[in-house]
């Protein structure tokens, strides 16, 4: 039993960060972007060049920009000159 419950997790664990949106971050200074999800707000800081996954279930964003998306979680944020771009 214990063997069947540790392969659905194994199964699982790759779905689940497939669901969440990533930022990357391309400029060469750390960006910050608020994040409201289930009625919390919270700054997500992305160090120079670095990646972070986030917003599994859906989420509010303000880009460094100012601009405010709403994301679904399966999208890849770039940051480029401190403006974001959606894919």
């Amino acid at each position: 039993m214990n063997q069947v419950l540790i392969a659905i997790a194994l199964i699982l664990a790759p779905v689940s960060s497939a669901l969440s949106a990533t930022v990357i971050n391309k400029d060469a200074q750390a960006q910050v972007l608020v994040v409201t999800e289930d009625g919390n707000t919270v700054n997500v800081a992305v160090d120079a060049g670095g990646q972070i996954e986030f917003c599994p279930n859906g989420c509010f964003v303000t880009m460094p920009s100012g601009d405010r998306e709403t994301l679904s979680g399966s999208e890849t944020i770039e940051i480029v000159n401190g403006s974001a771009v959606i894919r």
